[in-house]
């Protein structure tokens, strides 16, 4: 049985030195590292081996508080980690050293059900210290398309399965009655079993290594020294805070639509700072939507955690640094979503529409620190069927980069991963080797930066077509119907565009940026054109050098003699 009383020591006053107290930080987030290194090199999926969509992280006992996690994990689970974290234990007074908790479920700490989690209670010397755990995205996890990413769903029932902490592990052992039970109802079994080893191994190996730490300098030294971290991050945050101007600062970011009503949601975000404290309301949003674009506690909270991360880089990532920070829960709104909404698109693409608005607030205080609106979506694209050449049925994932947007020193980036994460897009010569497709053409889009004293960066432009057999294509992305917005009299990034080829009709999907169960047959495409950047400041304020620059590299219409988005 766990003893929730056996918490992390709140007192820093053991007096560590410096240079312990930093060996020991990097030694907490080298134990993440390398379950996130163990994570992606044994997993069989693409989409975690090749484009990191995982995370690994220490938690603290009695509410799960977040101790460290990886570098290479996505920033968009750390705030979620914690919450399942939270939910397990409270969930669970029966775990034993050994015991791994299986869990996806949306309501209980989640995100969409592609994003399965698993937690470890971390034991040394006989005494619960505290848990690891991790999260991979599973390409698929069953439901009424191949990849998870229904943009109809209703319910969540409709998305696939779902499943509460569940011990997959029993001191040490795997129960396979719970291996059986997940695999039967998900698609391409034996790929998916090949991801459940490779978070079991990486829990294991973090479980190796957080041991050795704590033989070399003690539980009480590293208690001591986490208690110290965190109060030394909540102090940075707070010092950060202070220097926003005290005041209310409002913004409203939009969603095309919810996949099944074609009107976009609202996010209407109100925030308050005062002197060292900063508090969120987004109780103005949309209310609950029929369609899969509701998103969890867990997810809209991260998001505003994440968000500030990003003005804020250097503060150290721990329990600390949320401290003086307040969300409050936006019941009644489509931002905390209740069993049984649909959630698919909630970690992907709402969670960033959530950042956009927090970023939008946040320019009128400190424009001199923010930027504009990034790309802001995922690209979130699912292919499955049967390849007619090896009688193996597969499903591809894939996701894309876009613009980032023009800041108070230089042009956005071109090509930036999404703003929930550090996820690459996968290499094209792996995805063609494992699935009956080939790309066209992959480039930058070109003109797709907002114009502005400094331009949103590109997006890019994809096409990919279908080789063999027939397959059925699914996607769940944003920003088709308004583009990324500029700020400071800055415009506008272009916005999503999506076609489909299917033999000589040429298709745009009635959602824009949404669709599901487009059947392909050899030789139908699909192409993907992602959003560019806002821009920052006046585009007639942009330097002659640096429209000469852009079309020497050619990010502009030639065309177009002032240099403007065309």
């Amino acid at each position: 049985m766990q003893n929730t009383a056996n918490t992390l020591s709140s007192d820093p006053s053991a007096g560590i030195d410096p240079v312990t107290l930093t060996v020991i930080e990097k030694g907490l987030q080298q134990v993440c590292s390398e379950m996130d290194l163990v994570h992606e090199k044994t997993s069989f999926s693409p989409v975690i081996s090749e484009a990191f969509d995982r995370s690994n992280g220490l938690y603290g006992l009695g509410d799960g508080r977040m101790i460290a996690q990886g570098e290479m994990g996505l920033p968009i689970f750390l705030g979620v980690m914690q919450e399942t974290t939270r939910c397990v234990i409270e969930a669970r007074d029966d775990l034993e050293d050994g015991d791994v908790i299986l869990v996806n479920d949306p309501y209980l700490g989640g995100t969409h059900l592609m994003d399965v989690k698993m937690v470890r209670p971390f034991y040394y010397k006989g005494r619960l210290w505290c848990y690891l755990a991790n999260t991979g995205h599973w390409p698929d996890t069953g439901g009424m398309v191949p990849g998870g990413f229904n943009s109809t769903a209703t319910e969540i029932h409709q998305e696939g399965l779902r499943i509460p902490p569940v011990k997959l592990v029993r001191r040490g052992e795997m129960q396979q009655d719970i291996v059986q039970m997940v695999l039967s109802n998900i698609r391409v079994a034996e790929e998916r079993i090949g991801d459940i080893r490779a978070q079991i191994a990486a829990l294991n190996s973090g479980a190796r290594r957080l041991a050795a730490l704590l033989d070399r300098y003690g539980a009480d030294v590293v208690e001591a020294a986490i208690a110290e971290l965190e109060t030394r991050s909540a102090r940075l945050m707070r010092n950060h805070i202070e220097t926003i101007p005290d005041g209310c600062y409002a913004s409203t970011a939009y969603l095309d639509s919810d996949g099944v009503v074609n009107e976009p949601l609202e996010i209407n975000l109100e925030v308050t700072v005062e002197g060292q404290h900063i508090s969120f309301d987004f109780s103005k949003s949309s209310p609950p939507c029929q369609g899969p674009l509701n998103s969890v506690w867990a997810s809209t909270l991260s998001a505003v955690y994440v968000g500030l991360k990003h003005i804020f880089p250097d503060v150290p990532m721990n329990a600390g640094c949320f401290e003086p920070i307040t969300v409050e829960k936006p019941r009644g709104t489509f931002l905390y979503a209740e069993y049984p909404r649909p959630v698919a698109g909630c970690a992907a693409e709402v969670s960033q529409r959530v950042m956009e608005a927090v970023f939008l607030a946040l320019s009128q205080a400190i424009p001199d620190r923010l930027f504009a609106a990034p790309a802001g979506t995922s690209g979130n694209l699912s292919l499955g069927g049967t390849d007619p050449e090896t009688g193996e049925g597969y499903i591809m994932y894939y996701f894309s980069g876009g613009g980032y947007g023009g800041w108070w020193d230089g042009d956005g980036l071109n090509n930036g991963c999404s703003t929930i994460g550090i996820s690459k897009s996968q290499p094209v010569e792996i995805l063609e080797q494992r699935y009956p497709i080939l790309f066209d053409s992959y480039r930058l889009r070109t003109g797709s930066g907002g114009a502005g004293r400094h331009r949103g960066g590109m997006g890019v432009s994809y096409r990919l077509r279908l080789l063999r057999g027939q397959g059925k294509a699914s996607f769940l992305m944003e920003h088709g119907r308004y583009g990324p917005p500029g700020i400071l009299g800055g415009e506008a990034g272009d916005p999503n565009r999506i076609r489909i080829g299917q033999g000589d009709r040429v298709i745009e999907p009635e959602h824009r940026s949404k669709g599901e169960d487009f059947v392909l047959c050899p030789g139908d495409w699909i192409e993907v054109n992602t959003p560019g950047g806002g821009g920052y400041g006046p585009a007639a304020d942009r330097a002659d050098e640096a429209v000469a620059r852009d079309r020497l590299q050619g990010y502009l219409d030639p065309h177009d003699p002032h240099g403007a988005k065309p």
